[in-house]
């Protein structure tokens, strides 16, 4: 029977409280194979040595200590604990089958690659899906790890005494996706972009641990910046800020030029208020001789109207 790796995997899945990168289960089997020679050159030494010496004739007489001693259960058998339920017994047959298990312990392939851990995972994954028992098979940012439904998180809450998960307002969501697609952000580039006061929602962000301080700009007043955490990724279901979706409405280029424009507006003139683009001179005497030689010549106009009728 060939070595199951899938079954391994989920054992060690299951024995872990922290997420289990692939490699962390690579480091695994290279300590597997180290521990297997090492004990194949401790069999091979004892083999090797030499034959214990007989003991002497004042030596043959052994007291009560050394009979206790040679009482003792081999170190190999797995000790009864306290309170157990399990006779001895069965547990010296389990620890046998642990160790002659072909499946597990018998030809270990000594490299496990990436995609051969993926593969598996990928099996292991559909086959909780399938059996719908309440747990599914996650990889974060971290590596796998096996979570609970959000069916059963009620469940889970009741068990762990905590109260319910607050939801982010719709201000905290709006400030939170800002922080992810432009981050490192500060409070001032938050605001611009929104339009309001953003210090209530990076309060709300940092209290869930959903942001936090990446340092400081290079700006006048060294304001803080802000960027999001692993808890956000784990919060939006993604393994890296690449699998964020790319925005439809607006580029990157873009909003920076338009936050450029913004915190740098440029002057305001006629022509953007929709009147005439025209220079006035800065001589108030020159500005208004033209008024008053256009005043002079409308009377000698009207004047020559009327005398002409006369003449004719």
């Amino acid at each position: 029977m060939a070595f199951n790796l899938k079954k391994v995997l989920k054992a060690l899945l299951f024995s872990s409280s922290q997420p289990l990168s692939i490699k962390d289960i690579q480091a695994a089997f290279t300590r597997f194979h180290e521990s297997v020679e090492t004990s194949a050159e401790s069999d091979e030494a004892a083999k090797d040595g030499e034959a214990a010496p007989e003991p002497a004739a004042s030596e043959s007489v052994a007291g009560p200590a050394e009979n206790a001693e040679a009482a003792a259960p081999v170190a190999n058998e797995p000790a009864v604990e306290a309170g157990s339920n399990v006779p001895s017994g069965e547990l010296t047959e389990l620890a046998l089958e642990t160790v002659d298990d072909p499946e597990l312990y018998s030809d270990v392939p000594s490299l496990i690659t990436g995609t051969q851990i993926r593969e598996a995972m990928d099996q292991i994954a559909a086959e909780l899906r399938a059996a719908d028992d309440g747990l599914l098979l996650i990889e974060g940012n971290n590596g796998y790890r096996l979570v609970t439904h959000p069916r059963f998180a009620r469940w889970v809450r009741i068990l762990r005494s905590e109260p319910p998960p607050m939801k982010l307002s719709q201000s905290a969501i709006e400030t939170l996706a800002i922080v992810a697609y432009r981050q490192p952000v500060t409070r001032g580039e938050i605001e611009t972009i929104r339009g309001v006061s953003a210090e209530a929602g990076i309060n709300k962000l940092l209290e869930r641990e959903l942001v936090y301080v990446v340092g400081r700009a290079d700006l006048p007043g060294r304001p803080i910046q802000y960027g999001t955490t692993d808890k956000f990724l784990e919060f939006v279901g993604v393994k890296s800020l690449d699998e964020l979706p790319a925005s439809d409405v607006l580029s990157s280029r873009q909003i920076d030029e338009w936050l450029k424009t913004a915190t740098n507006p440029a002057p305001i003139g006629d022509r953007d208020m929709g009147l005439p683009d025209e220079q006035l001179p800065l001589d108030a005497n020159a500005a208004s001789e033209p008024t008053s030689a256009a005043e002079e010549s409308q009377p000698a106009a009207a004047a020559a109207e009327n005398e002409t009728p006369a003449n004719s």
